[in-house]
C-alpha cells in the first residue's frame, strides 16, 4: 500500500476564493476559459489574516469563479474517473460523517461497489488513488479487484473536515448549534465552525490533489473518495468556486469522468467534464438534491444517432438511423418510471422522433404496468432549441454527435458559440416558464435537442458564460438531470450529466476516451 501525506501549501485567504502561489509568476490558466486570469497576492503576510479580519470582510461569497495556479502540464491525454464510496452505516443512520473514520460499508454499500466494479471492469486503469478512510478504501478495494498495482492512499482525499459536527445526527446538530447548523445548510461556503471554514479548506485540499494525480505517470486513473471532496475535485478541475458546493451531486458509488488534454503550446491542460454522477441506480429515482426534496425537474435528452453519423453528408434535417431509434427507445423505457408532464423538442426530425418515442411509452404506462391510469403528455416544439442551423454556418463539419472529442465546442468560431449561447438563453427562459406553470404542484419537463443546446442550457443553470461551454460533454442518447429543490425561481442542482448506462451495449463505454483513439 502506498500512502501520500498531506501537502503543506501557502494560502491567501479571502472570503470569496483561495489563491495558490507556488511561484511568484502569475499567468492565465489555459485549462480554463480564455478570460480566466490569476489573482496575485501583495504579500505573504496576508495569508496570516486573523479570523476577526476575515469576518469583517464581505459576509457572503460573491458568485465568482475559482482562481488557482495553473495545473501541471501533461504529455498525453489523461482520463480521471471519480467514484464516491458506497452507502456507509452513518449514511444509513443520517449521521454527519465528515472526516471521521468510524463508519463502514453497509451490505447495500458493498453491493453498490460491486456494481461499480462491473461497470468499470473492462478498463485497464494505470493507477488508483483512494481516501484512507475505511468506507472509501473498502470501496476502492472492491472496484480495484485483483489488479496487481497497489492502491495509493492520499490523506488529502479524505472527506470534508466538519470538526464539532462530526458524529452528530442531523437533528442533534440543529439542536446543539442552531444558527451555525442553519448556515451549513443554506450558506456552506461561508460556514465557520471551531475557527475553520470547512468548504474553503476542502477546495484548497482538492486543488492539491489534482497536482499529485496529474503528475502521476498514467493515462487512466481511478480515484475513490467521498461526496464533498469529489464535488470539490470536479469544481476545481473546471474552475468553479466554493459557491458550487452541493450543486454538482455525488451519489453513493456515483461515477464522474474528467478528460485532461495537453495544450499544443504546453502549460495547463484543457479540462472537460465528460460525465457527472453516473449511478448504479436510476438517475431519475425519487430522492433529494443536495439534501433537499425536489418536485421540479428538467431532463435533457440528446437525440439518438442520425444518418449523418454514417453518411458523408453532415447537413440537412436528417432522421435517426437504426442505432438512434434503439437509443431513443431505451431512453423512453428509462423515463417510463417517471410521470412526465410535458415533452419539449427541437423541430428537427431526430429530436421529434425521440420525443415521440418517449410520448408513446408514457401514454401506454397503464398498459405496461408502470401506472394504474393512462397518462397524458403535452408535446411542444420550440424553435429556440434548434441550433444545428447555427453550427452548420461554421467552417467546421462537426454537427453530428457521434464520437465528438472532449471540448469539441471550443473549436467553433466565437461568432458561432455566441449565437448558440444567445439563442439558448431564450430557450432557457421558455423552459423555466414551462416549469413554473401552476397546472401541477410538481412538474417534470423533458427537453429533446442537440448536445450543443443542452450544454448551453446547463451553463445557464449554473450561471456560467459561453466560455464554459467547452468544459462539458454529452453523447448521443444521453440524459442529464437538473433539479430545482427551491422551485423554478431558485438555483438549479445538477443531478447527473451525460448518463448513458440505460443504453446498455449501445452506449460509449464510460471509461473509454475517444481522444487519440481513432480505432474506437
Amino acid at each position: 500500500m502506498i500512502s501520500i501525506t498531506p501537502t503543506t501549501l501557502v494560502l491567501h485567504r479571502n472570503p470569496s476564493f483561495f489563491f495558490f502561489f507556488p511561484s511568484t509568476t502569475t499567468r492565465p490558466n489555459p485549462g480554463y476559459p480564455s478570460f480566466f486570469t490569476i489573482r496575485s497576492s501583495s504579500s505573504s503576510s496576508s495569508s496570516s489574516s486573523s479570523l476577526q479580519e476575515l469576518e469583517k470582510e464581505q459576509g457572503e461569497l460573491r458568485s465568482e469563479l475559482y482562481a488557482s495556479a495553473p495545473f501541471p502540464p501533461i504529455k498525453s491525454a489523461k482520463r480521471v474517473i471519480l467514484v464516491r464510496h458506497g452507502q456507509s452505516t452513518w449514511n444509513e443512520e443520517g449521521r454527519i460523517q465528515g472526516s471521521s473514520d468510524f463508519s463502514v460499508l453497509t451490505k447495500k454499500g458493498e453491493a453498490q461497489a460491486e456494481t461499480s466494479r462491473q461497470m468499470l471492469i473492462d478498463d485497464s486503469f494505470d493507477a488508483c488513488f483512494s481516501s484512507p478512510l475505511i468506507r472509501s478504501k473498502r470501496t476502492a478495494e472492491i472496484i480495484w479487484g485483483s489488479r496487481e498495482t497497489e492502491l495509493i492512499t492520499d490523506s488529502d482525499l479524505r472527506e470534508i473536515d466538519l470538526y464539532s459536527f462530526q458524529g452528530l445526527l442531523k437533528h442533534e446538530g440543529k439542536a446543539k448549534f442552531g444558527p451555525a447548523f442553519r448556515q451549513w445548510q443554506v450558506d456552506a461556503a461561508n460556514f465557520n465552525i471551531d475557527g475553520h471554514y470547512p468548504v474553503r479548506e476542502l477546495w484548497a485540499r482538492a486543488r492539491s490533489c489534482w497536482n499529485k494525480i496529474l503528475l502521476h505517470e498514467s493515462r487512466s486513473v481511478l480515484v475513490v473518495a467521498h461526496n464533498a471532496v469529489n464535488q470539490a475535485l470536479v469544481a476545481t478541475a473546471i474552475g468553479l468556486g466554493t459557491e458550487y458546493f452541493r450543486i454538482l451531486l455525488q451519489s453513493n458509488c456515483g461515477v464522474s469522468v474528467l478528460d485532461f488534454t495537453p495544450q499544443p503550446e504546453g502549460g495547463s491542460p484543457f479540462i472537460c467534464l465528460n460525465r457527472l454522477n453516473q449511478t448504479p441506480n436510476s438517475p431519475i429515482a425519487a430522492g433529494s438534491s443536495g439534501g433537499r426534496k425536489t418536485s421540479n425537474r428538467i431532463i435533457l435528452v440528446c437525440h439518438g444517432y442520425t444518418q449523418s453519423n454514417t453518411e458523408a453528408s453532415t447537413s440537412g434535417d436528417l432522421p435517426m438511423n437504426m442505432l438512434g431509434i434503439i437509443q431513443s427507445q431505451k431512453t423512453a423505457e428509462l423515463l417510463l418510471d417517471l410521470k412526465v408532464s410535458s415533452i419539449i423538442s427541437s423541430p428537427k426530425k431526430a429530436c421529434f422522433e425521440t420525443a415521440m418515442a418517449i410520448s408513446r411509452l408514457q401514454e401506454a404506462a397503464d398498459c405496461l404496468g408502470a401506472d394504474c391510469v393512462p397518462r397524458y403528455v403535452e408535446m411542444k416544439q420550440i424553435e429556440y432549441l434548434d441550433v444545428e442551423n447555427i453550427l452548420q454556418q461554421s467552417n467546421r463539419d462537426a454537427t453530428e454527435v457521434s464520437s465528438l472529442p472532449p471540448g469539441w465546442l471550443n473549436k467553433y468560431e466565437d461568432r458561432i458559440t455566441s449565437a448558440v449561447w444567445n439563442q439558448s438563453e431564450k430557450a432557457w427562459q421558455s423552459l423555466l416558464g414551462e416549469l413554473s406553470a401552476e397546472s401541477e404542484p410538481s412538474k417534470t419537463v423533458v427537453v429533446v435537442g442537440h448536445p450543443a443546446i443542452h450544454i448551453a442550457l446547463m451553463g445557464h443553470c449554473l450561471n456560467l458564460t459561453k466560455e464554459w461551454m467547452g468544459s462539458f460533454h454529452l453523447d448521443a442518447g444521453s440524459i442529464s438531470v437538473l433539479d430545482f429543490p427551491d422551485g423554478p425561481s431558485g438555483r438549479g442542482v445538477i443531478r447527473c450529466i451525460n448518463y448513458t448506462a440505460h443504453l446498455g451495449r449501445w452506449s460509449i463505454p464510460i471509461t473509454r476516451s475517444t481522444v487519440d483513439d481513432e480505432e474506437f
